[in-house]
């Protein structure tokens, strides 16, 4: 495991697309089941982890889509628009955080998830963790 004032890196499949953040100021990470996320990633949950907005610093152009998400709110995902590869998410609501896809980190080692989301839509080929506490839905704000 890495320090956590350690740089973390991550980008997209072909590389136009890079950030970086510190690992100090993840707030956590999480796996979601809704169905938007099992769209967007083409498997049954997207794996996030939770940095504030300011602290996350990028290259490269990326391609977004928003949507209104089940619980209501204005749900955008970034994904890199020559390989497709989804890197982050952001609520509108939550303005302060970006959702960084773990599977886009360059050493996802160390992510270490607390809870799942969206247990009532998780699909039986991939369920939720028995290990991590799981919501029905959205967490409460």
């Amino acid at each position: 495991m890495s320090p956590p004032s350690e740089t973390q890196t991550g980008g997209c499949l072909c590389g136009q697309v890079r950030y970086e953040f510190q690992r100090g100021s993840v707030l956590a990470a999480h796996h979601c089941h809704c169905t938007d996320c099992q769209k967007s990633t083409g498997c049954g949950r997207a794996t996030i982890v939770l940095v504030p907005s300011s602290g996350v610093h990028s290259s490269g152009e990326l391609k977004t889509f928003t949507v209104r998400g089940s619980g209501g709110s204005h749900v955008t995902r970034g994904f890199c628009p020559e390989c497709g590869s989804p890197i982050l998410s952001f609520v509108e609501e939550m303005a302060d955080l970006k959702f960084i896809k773990a599977g886009s980190l360059d050493d996802p080692s160390w992510v270490e998830v607390v809870s799942s989301f969206w247990e009532n839509s998780a699909l039986p080929w991939s369920p939720v963790d028995a290990d991590v506490p799981a919501l029905p839905g959205n967490p409460e704000a």
